[in-house]
Protein backbone atom coordinates (compact mmCIF):
# COMPACT_ATOMS: atom_id res chain seq x y z
CA UNK A 1 0.00 0.00 0.00
CA UNK A 2 0.99 3.45 -0.76
CA UNK A 3 1.29 5.79 2.09
CA UNK A 4 -1.36 8.35 0.61
CA UNK A 5 -3.51 4.82 1.02
CA UNK A 6 -2.53 4.50 3.96
CA UNK A 7 -3.50 8.00 5.16
CA UNK A 8 -6.74 8.49 3.51
CA UNK A 9 -8.40 6.06 6.34
CA UNK A 10 -8.76 6.79 9.94
CA UNK A 11 -9.49 4.01 12.41
CA UNK A 12 -12.70 2.62 14.00
CA UNK A 13 -11.92 4.23 16.95
CA UNK A 14 -11.75 8.22 15.92
CA UNK A 15 -14.74 6.88 13.27
CA UNK A 16 -17.20 5.41 15.75
CA UNK A 17 -17.46 9.19 17.02
CA UNK A 18 -19.35 9.90 13.52
CA UNK A 19 -22.30 7.44 13.74
CA UNK A 20 -25.76 8.24 15.51
CA UNK A 21 -26.45 6.66 18.63
CA UNK A 22 -28.67 3.93 17.53
CA UNK A 23 -27.30 2.43 13.96
CA UNK A 24 -29.33 -0.49 14.53
CA UNK A 25 -31.99 -0.41 11.13
CA UNK A 26 -34.07 -3.14 10.23
CA UNK A 27 -36.65 -3.08 7.86
CA UNK A 28 -40.39 -3.25 9.01
CA UNK A 29 -43.71 -3.79 7.82
CA UNK A 30 -44.10 0.23 8.66
CA UNK A 31 -41.35 1.24 5.86
CA UNK A 32 -43.59 -0.73 2.74
CA UNK A 33 -47.17 0.27 3.88
CA UNK A 34 -49.06 1.94 1.70
CA UNK A 35 -51.35 4.36 2.35
CA UNK A 36 -54.98 4.01 0.91
CA UNK A 37 -56.17 7.28 0.42
CA UNK A 38 -53.96 10.47 -0.66
CA UNK A 39 -52.49 12.81 2.05
CA UNK A 40 -50.88 16.49 2.48
CA UNK A 41 -47.71 17.08 3.02
CA UNK A 42 -46.92 19.49 5.13
CA UNK A 43 -43.65 20.99 7.15
CA UNK A 44 -43.11 23.48 10.10
CA UNK A 45 -41.33 26.16 9.06
CA UNK A 46 -39.76 26.51 12.10
CA UNK A 47 -38.20 23.17 12.51
CA UNK A 48 -38.23 21.54 9.38
CA UNK A 49 -39.95 18.53 10.60
CA UNK A 50 -42.33 17.34 7.88
CA UNK A 51 -46.12 15.75 8.64
CA UNK A 52 -48.87 13.95 6.66
CA UNK A 53 -52.09 14.92 7.41
CA UNK A 54 -55.87 14.55 5.94
CA UNK A 55 -58.66 16.64 6.20
CA UNK A 56 -62.21 15.56 7.79
CA UNK A 57 -64.07 18.21 5.52
CA UNK A 58 -64.02 17.04 1.94
CA UNK A 59 -64.73 20.69 0.81
CA UNK A 60 -61.52 22.45 1.98
CA UNK A 61 -59.45 22.73 -0.86
CA UNK A 62 -55.67 23.33 -0.33
CA UNK A 63 -52.54 24.52 -2.77
CA UNK A 64 -48.84 24.04 -2.25
CA UNK A 65 -48.07 27.09 0.13
CA UNK A 66 -51.30 27.29 1.84
CA UNK A 67 -50.88 27.41 5.45
CA UNK A 68 -52.98 25.54 7.42
CA UNK A 69 -53.61 25.22 11.61
CA UNK A 70 -52.54 21.73 12.54
CA UNK A 71 -51.82 19.47 15.72
CA UNK A 72 -48.01 18.74 16.44
CA UNK A 73 -46.04 17.20 19.26
CA UNK A 74 -45.74 20.47 20.34
CA UNK A 75 -49.45 21.28 20.14
CA UNK A 76 -51.76 23.13 17.77
CA UNK A 77 -49.32 25.54 15.36
CA UNK A 78 -49.25 26.96 11.57
CA UNK A 79 -47.88 24.67 8.75
CA UNK A 80 -47.12 24.86 5.20
CA UNK A 81 -48.76 22.51 2.77
CA UNK A 82 -45.92 20.81 0.55
CA UNK A 83 -48.30 19.35 -1.95
CA UNK A 84 -50.37 16.03 -1.89
CA UNK A 85 -49.26 12.95 -2.10
CA UNK A 86 -51.22 10.18 -3.88
CA UNK A 87 -49.65 7.10 -3.13
CA UNK A 88 -47.94 7.95 0.28
CA UNK A 89 -45.24 4.73 1.46
CA UNK A 90 -43.96 3.61 4.94
CA UNK A 91 -46.64 6.06 6.70
CA UNK A 92 -48.46 4.51 9.55
CA UNK A 93 -51.98 5.62 9.91
CA UNK A 94 -51.15 6.63 13.43
CA UNK A 95 -48.83 9.69 12.55
CA UNK A 96 -51.36 11.25 10.13
CA UNK A 97 -52.97 14.09 11.66
CA UNK A 98 -55.90 16.06 10.74
CA UNK A 99 -55.82 19.54 9.48
CA UNK A 100 -57.93 21.97 12.06
CA UNK A 101 -57.95 24.88 9.86
CA UNK A 102 -57.11 26.45 6.62
CA UNK A 103 -55.21 29.85 8.24
CA UNK A 104 -57.08 33.06 8.40
CA UNK A 105 -55.52 36.38 7.83
CA UNK A 106 -55.56 37.39 11.61
CA UNK A 107 -53.30 33.67 12.06
CA UNK A 108 -50.73 34.83 9.21
CA UNK A 109 -50.94 38.42 11.33
CA UNK A 110 -50.12 36.79 14.43
CA UNK A 111 -47.04 34.59 12.96
CA UNK A 112 -45.54 38.13 11.23
CA UNK A 113 -45.69 39.51 14.84
CA UNK A 114 -44.09 36.32 16.63
CA UNK A 115 -41.36 37.23 14.70
CA UNK A 116 -39.86 40.51 16.25
CA UNK A 117 -41.06 38.94 19.52
CA UNK A 118 -38.89 35.63 19.02
CA UNK A 119 -36.17 37.81 17.97
CA UNK A 120 -36.69 39.49 21.73
CA UNK A 121 -37.21 36.29 23.62
CA UNK A 122 -33.95 35.06 21.83
CA UNK A 123 -31.79 37.61 23.74
CA UNK A 124 -33.56 37.58 26.99
CA UNK A 125 -32.48 33.42 26.97
CA UNK A 126 -29.37 34.00 26.37
CA UNK A 127 -28.70 36.89 29.59
CA UNK A 128 -30.77 34.35 31.44
CA UNK A 129 -28.65 31.25 30.47
CA UNK A 130 -25.40 33.24 31.18
CA UNK A 131 -26.95 34.84 34.81
CA UNK A 132 -27.24 31.17 35.87
CA UNK A 133 -24.06 30.36 34.28
CA UNK A 134 -25.69 27.42 32.39
CA UNK A 135 -23.45 25.25 29.52
CA UNK A 136 -26.20 25.45 26.71
CA UNK A 137 -26.70 26.64 23.28
CA UNK A 138 -29.48 28.65 22.12
CA UNK A 139 -30.58 27.29 18.32
CA UNK A 140 -34.33 28.61 17.89
CA UNK A 141 -37.47 30.00 19.58
CA UNK A 142 -40.57 29.81 18.29
CA UNK A 143 -44.25 30.85 19.42
CA UNK A 144 -47.27 29.30 19.08
CA UNK A 145 -49.96 30.76 16.68
CA UNK A 146 -52.94 28.53 18.68
CA UNK A 147 -51.86 27.84 22.25
CA UNK A 148 -49.77 30.39 24.80
CA UNK A 149 -46.59 28.35 24.49
CA UNK A 150 -42.92 29.50 23.58
CA UNK A 151 -40.89 26.85 22.29
CA UNK A 152 -36.95 27.32 22.79
CA UNK A 153 -34.44 24.41 20.69
CA UNK A 154 -31.15 24.18 22.14
CA UNK A 155 -28.01 21.97 22.21
CA UNK A 156 -25.66 21.41 25.08
CA UNK A 157 -22.54 18.87 25.64
CA UNK A 158 -24.57 17.38 29.00
CA UNK A 159 -27.69 17.01 30.64
CA UNK A 160 -28.44 20.54 31.95
CA UNK A 161 -30.53 21.43 35.20
CA UNK A 162 -32.74 24.19 33.71
CA UNK A 163 -35.54 24.31 36.41
CA UNK A 164 -34.66 28.01 37.27
CA UNK A 165 -34.18 29.32 34.14
CA UNK A 166 -37.57 27.85 33.09
CA UNK A 167 -38.91 30.16 36.25
CA UNK A 168 -37.28 33.13 35.13
CA UNK A 169 -38.62 32.69 31.72
CA UNK A 170 -42.44 31.76 32.59
CA UNK A 171 -42.33 35.03 35.00
CA UNK A 172 -40.84 37.30 31.47
CA UNK A 173 -43.35 36.18 28.88
CA UNK A 174 -46.13 35.09 31.12
CA UNK A 175 -46.57 31.92 29.37
CA UNK A 176 -46.03 28.16 29.08
CA UNK A 177 -42.70 27.40 28.02
CA UNK A 178 -40.85 24.29 27.16
CA UNK A 179 -37.15 23.38 26.61
CA UNK A 180 -36.15 21.12 24.09
CA UNK A 181 -32.37 19.94 23.77
CA UNK A 182 -31.79 18.88 20.62
CA UNK A 183 -28.56 16.69 19.10
CA UNK A 184 -26.51 17.24 16.42
CA UNK A 185 -28.10 16.15 13.35
CA UNK A 186 -31.48 18.21 14.48
CA UNK A 187 -29.46 21.12 15.14
CA UNK A 188 -28.75 20.76 11.60
CA UNK A 189 -32.22 20.35 10.43
CA UNK A 190 -33.08 23.67 11.89
CA UNK A 191 -30.89 25.68 10.96
CA UNK A 192 -29.70 24.79 7.98
CA UNK A 193 -26.67 24.84 5.08
CA UNK A 194 -24.53 23.82 2.59
CA UNK A 195 -23.15 20.49 2.23
CA UNK A 196 -20.08 19.14 0.79
CA UNK A 197 -21.81 18.66 -2.43
CA UNK A 198 -22.82 22.48 -2.59
CA UNK A 199 -26.74 21.70 -2.04
CA UNK A 200 -28.86 22.41 1.08
CA UNK A 201 -28.55 19.90 3.86
CA UNK A 202 -30.30 16.38 3.58
CA UNK A 203 -32.32 16.78 6.89
CA UNK A 204 -33.11 20.40 6.14
CA UNK A 205 -34.22 20.33 2.67
CA UNK A 206 -35.37 16.48 1.86
CA UNK A 207 -36.66 14.77 4.69
CA UNK A 208 -36.11 14.89 8.76
CA UNK A 209 -37.26 11.44 8.64
CA UNK A 210 -34.00 9.77 8.15
CA UNK A 211 -32.49 6.58 9.79
CA UNK A 212 -29.49 6.24 11.05
CA UNK A 213 -26.15 5.93 9.14
CA UNK A 214 -22.95 4.14 10.45
CA UNK A 215 -19.70 3.27 9.40
CA UNK A 216 -20.89 0.23 7.68
CA UNK A 217 -23.11 1.78 4.88
CA UNK A 218 -19.63 3.74 3.84
CA UNK A 219 -17.46 0.45 3.68
CA UNK A 220 -20.30 -1.64 2.10
CA UNK A 221 -20.21 1.11 -0.81
CA UNK A 222 -16.57 1.29 -1.18
CA UNK A 223 -15.66 4.76 0.06
CA UNK A 224 -12.73 6.37 1.50
CA UNK A 225 -12.83 5.59 5.22
CA UNK A 226 -11.91 9.59 6.07
CA UNK A 227 -13.74 11.28 8.30
CA UNK A 228 -13.24 14.45 6.32
CA UNK A 229 -14.91 13.24 3.40
CA UNK A 230 -17.32 11.27 5.10
CA UNK A 231 -18.74 13.51 7.17
CA UNK A 232 -21.18 16.50 7.26
CA UNK A 233 -21.42 19.96 8.78
CA UNK A 234 -23.08 18.13 11.48
CA UNK A 235 -20.07 16.51 12.46
CA UNK A 236 -21.78 12.86 12.29
CA UNK A 237 -21.68 10.88 9.36
CA UNK A 238 -23.65 12.16 5.70
CA UNK A 239 -26.93 11.41 5.60
CA UNK A 240 -26.55 10.48 2.02
CA UNK A 241 -24.54 7.48 2.88
CA UNK A 242 -28.04 5.76 3.30
CA UNK A 243 -29.37 6.65 0.25
CA UNK A 244 -28.10 3.90 -1.79
CA UNK A 245 -27.05 1.57 0.84
CA UNK A 246 -30.10 -0.89 0.00
CA UNK A 247 -29.44 -1.16 -3.52
CA UNK A 248 -25.87 -2.19 -2.31
CA UNK A 249 -26.90 -4.46 0.10
CA UNK A 250 -28.67 -6.13 -2.38
CA UNK A 251 -26.46 -6.26 -5.31
CA UNK A 252 -23.74 -7.84 -2.66
CA UNK A 253 -25.97 -10.80 -2.05
CA UNK A 254 -25.73 -12.15 -5.49
CA UNK A 255 -21.78 -11.19 -6.01
CA UNK A 256 -18.81 -13.58 -3.91
CA UNK A 257 -17.30 -11.77 -0.45
CA UNK A 258 -13.84 -9.88 -0.99
CA UNK A 259 -11.12 -11.75 0.21
CA UNK A 260 -12.34 -15.30 -1.62
CA UNK A 261 -10.26 -17.05 -3.69
CA UNK A 262 -11.15 -18.09 -7.32
CA UNK A 263 -8.89 -20.31 -9.56
CA UNK A 264 -8.77 -18.69 -12.83
CA UNK A 265 -6.46 -18.92 -15.79
CA UNK A 266 -4.34 -21.00 -14.81
CA UNK A 267 -3.56 -18.69 -10.98
CA UNK A 268 -5.22 -18.54 -8.22
CA UNK A 269 -6.62 -15.02 -7.73
CA UNK A 270 -8.25 -13.55 -4.65
CA UNK A 271 -10.82 -10.96 -4.97
CA UNK A 272 -9.61 -7.59 -3.97
CA UNK A 273 -12.83 -5.32 -4.35
CA UNK A 274 -16.16 -5.27 -5.77
CA UNK A 275 -18.35 -2.98 -7.16
CA UNK A 276 -21.87 -3.15 -7.42
CA UNK A 277 -22.67 0.07 -9.13
CA UNK A 278 -20.18 -0.61 -12.29
CA UNK A 279 -20.81 -4.41 -11.62
CA UNK A 280 -16.83 -5.18 -11.84
CA UNK A 281 -14.79 -7.15 -9.67
CA UNK A 282 -11.12 -6.68 -9.06
CA UNK A 283 -8.68 -9.74 -8.26
CA UNK A 284 -4.68 -10.32 -7.54
CA UNK A 285 -3.26 -13.40 -9.00
CA UNK A 286 -0.36 -15.05 -7.39
CA UNK A 287 1.21 -14.29 -10.68
CA UNK A 288 1.15 -10.73 -9.39
CA UNK A 289 -1.67 -10.32 -11.94
CA UNK A 290 -4.35 -7.48 -11.22
CA UNK A 291 -7.44 -8.18 -13.32
CA UNK A 292 -11.14 -6.95 -13.42
CA UNK A 293 -13.77 -8.66 -14.38
CA UNK A 294 -17.32 -8.19 -14.92
CA UNK A 295 -19.85 -9.54 -12.50
CA UNK A 296 -22.53 -11.23 -14.44
CA UNK A 297 -19.17 -13.98 -15.46
CA UNK A 298 -19.37 -14.99 -11.67
CA UNK A 299 -21.53 -18.02 -11.11
CA UNK A 300 -22.08 -20.42 -7.85
CA UNK A 301 -22.00 -24.41 -8.23
CA UNK A 302 -22.07 -26.29 -5.53
CA UNK A 303 -21.22 -24.02 -2.70
CA UNK A 304 -17.99 -22.42 -4.54
CA UNK A 305 -17.98 -19.04 -7.23
CA UNK A 306 -16.24 -19.89 -10.66
CA UNK A 307 -15.75 -17.56 -13.69
CA UNK A 308 -17.31 -18.97 -16.93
Amino acid sequence: MSDIFENDIDSDNDLSGLEDNDTSYESSSDEHYVFNEPLYRLKLEYSCEGLYANVDNDSLVLNPGDKVIVPTRYGKDLAIVLGKATTPVGIKPDDVVIIDRKATKEDLKKAENFKQKEVDAFKVFKEKVEYHKLDMKLISVHFLIDEQKALFFFSADNRVDFRELVKDLVSVFKMRIELRQVGVRDESRITGGLGVCGRPYCCHAVSDKLRPVSIRMAKDQNLSLNSMKISGQCGRLLCCLSYEFDFYAEARKKLPSEGIHIFYDGTNFRITEINPLKSMIKMLGDDGRLIEVNASRFVKENGKWKIN
